[in-house]
């Protein structure tokens, strides 16, 4: 099972790029027909490949520094640090990197393009509630991210995320800054004002496709990992109970938590990228005989 999940994150990972190149190629499109520039569409796509390569190589830092996480060692937090490297051995995977964010909200990720450049990261919130089989239940579903190579496929979809944002917001910009009265026709307007919207929006829409089942099967691959259903049951309550949003709030970086880092909100609960957490523990309890 766990085989056929790691090839297929690897196969997802190749149609995740596929899409978003034919995504920037459509704005690029948009871009061309505003401007009467065709070339503008082989800039936009030189551009996005190009970022999503220095992304591939450096999301994972980026999202450390966009959430505020601080790299610690054993003899910082002894309580967090033991849990992953324990975990990692029985894993079977390298020991990751282990970061701390000063937040009181009780959340943690993982992130970087494979096992062997991995980071994980807990809140102060998250340690200051959580007992010893709790927080290992959580490094456990980090931990399944990265030997799953969730984490890559999130790290991909990250970046691509960012860059359809910002191709988004510079032609918002470019049609009001510009001097030259072709660029701003109706029809020109329109069309930007439309991707503008929609393309971030259809982004994160294949983001909370990618991101949703995974949840669930980091649940349990975490469970099978600590071989204690109830550590788990029992985190994803005090998750529920004492979920508030994060101070370092970033859509992008939304699917790469544990739980929803967000404002709650029927719409962004619509939108989210994870399912709700008492439909996970549901399916743990109706999985326990399975684990």
């Amino acid at each position: 099972m766990m085989q056929k999940q790691i090839a297929t994150n690897k196969r997802n990972t190749i149609f995740v790029m596929i899409f978003f190149i034919i995504l920037i190629g459509l704005i690029g499109g948009v871009f061309a027909y505003i401007f009467q520039d065709w070339w503008v569409v082989i800039y936009v796509i030189t551009f996005a490949t190009i970022y999503a390569v220095i992304q591939y190589f450096a999301a994972g830092n980026i999202a450390m520094a966009m959430t505020g996480a601080h790299e610690i060692k054993k003899s910082d937090n002894p309580k967090l640090y033991n849990a992953v490297e324990n975990l990692t051995i029985a894993a079977g995977i390298p020991m990751p990197k282990v970061y701390v964010i000063d937040d009181p909200a009780p959340n943690a990720f993982a992130t970087g393009r494979d096992p062997q450049h991995a980071m994980v990261a807990a809140t102060t919130g998250l340690l200051d509630i959580m007992d010893k089989s709790e927080l290992e239940a959580v490094m456990a579903h980090e931990l399944s991210h990265v030997k799953n190579y969730d984490i890559r496929v999130s790290m991909i979809t990250f970046g691509l995320v960012c860059v359809v944002g910002l191709l988004s917001d510079i032609g918002l910009r470019m049609m009001v800054f510009s001097d030259n009265d072709d660029d701003r026709s109706p029809v020109g307007a329109i069309m930007m004002v439309v991707t503008a919207i929609f393309a971030p929006l259809i982004a994160s829409l294949a983001q909370l496709a990618i991101s949703r089942e995974r949840e669930y099967l980091a649940d349990a691959s975490a469970i099978n990992l600590t071989h204690y259903p109830e550590g788990m049951v029992n985190a994803l309550k005090k998750l529920e109970t004492h979920s508030r949003p994060m101070k370092r709030q970033n859509p992008a970086t939304e699917a790469l938590y544990i739980n929803n880092p967000l404002k709650k909100g029927a719409i962004s609960n619509l939108f989210s990228t994870h399912p709700p957490i008492e439909k996970r523990i549901e399916r743990i309890e109706n999985g326990k005989k399975t684990f």
